[in-house]
């Protein structure tokens, strides 16, 4: 029996588990990881005991991005499959930035496009020193736009710029230095760090932690309104429609350089 591609689960205090759970392809997400992302945030909304999230991953990394395979599968869809994907990306990852309790992130290995926007997404994010990220749709003719908004916030619009270009890789100490991530630890250590800022978070009363993430998100760059959200969708999903995405996702399957890499 195939096993949920996301699992949940919570303890006595209402510190609820969220664990991405695809490891044989990394925890590269699909439509049905971004489906049971959604519901492991609508559940949190609706029971009304959580105190704190814990996001994770299961296996060697945390989360490898969008499975390029699938990606490829919806590009030949037409537009309304298209939209339909990217409405329901972005749709997760409004939910989890928004959700009314606070959100630690654990990270550890590969931490790649969407990756790095659930990392942004979240409250606190606590990445082992092995942790590797990148921001590497252009790499594949595509722009990771839906995760813009929260990525802005985490690292400021002037690391966006580079990294969000150049599509390199990253180490934990620069995802630090940048804003993506609070904390480096070992990796040994992850756990017991994430548990140090779960026991810190409910400390505190939780309407009081739920309004001050309210307010906050007030101030922020993804706090985006309905026409603002409807035109990520539109780009985002025409972008995987382009032609460079027909190239790029065809260089990654036939393990070349794109076409639009100069040759000597």
């Amino acid at each position: 029996m195939s096993q949920p591609p996301v699992l949940v689960s919570a303890d006595a205090r209402g510190v609820v588990r969220v664990t991405l759970n695809r490891p044989a392809v990394n925890n590269a997400y699909d439509g049905a990881m971004i489906d049971a992302l959604i519901d492991a945030c609508a559940q949190v909304r609706a029971g009304g005991a959580a105190r704190a999230v814990v996001l994770a991953g299961n296996g060697r990394h945390f989360q490898a991005g969008a499975d390029l395979g699938w990606l490829d599968a919806v590009r030949t869809r037409g537009a309304p499959a298209n939209l339909d994907a990217s409405e329901r990306t972005a749709r997760a990852m409004w939910e989890l930035n928004t959700l009314p309790v606070p959100t630690v992130a654990l990270i550890h290995g590969g931490c790649f496009g969407g990756g790095t926007g659930i990392a942004a997404a979240c409250d606190v994010a606590i990445a082992a020193d092995n942790a590797m990220f990148a921001i590497a749709e252009t790499r594949w003719g595509m722009a990771a736009t839906i995760i813009f908004p929260q990525l802005a916030d985490a690292i400021g619009v002037r690391h966006l710029r580079r990294y969000a270009q150049t599509g390199e890789r990253f180490g934990a100490a620069e995802a630090r230095r940048i804003g993506l991530v609070h904390e480096v630890v070992p990796a040994a250590e992850l756990e017991a760090a994430g548990a140090r800022v779960v026991d810190a978070l409910l400390k505190n009363a939780p309407r009081a932690n739920a309004v001050t993430k309210a307010g906050v998100l007030r101030q922020a760059w993804a706090d985006v309104h309905r026409g603002h959200f409807a035109a990520i969708v539109a780009e985002h999903a025409a972008g995987r429609q382009s032609a460079e995405a027909a190239e790029g996702l065809a260089s990654f399957h036939e393990e070349r350089e794109a076409a639009w890499y100069p040759r000597p």
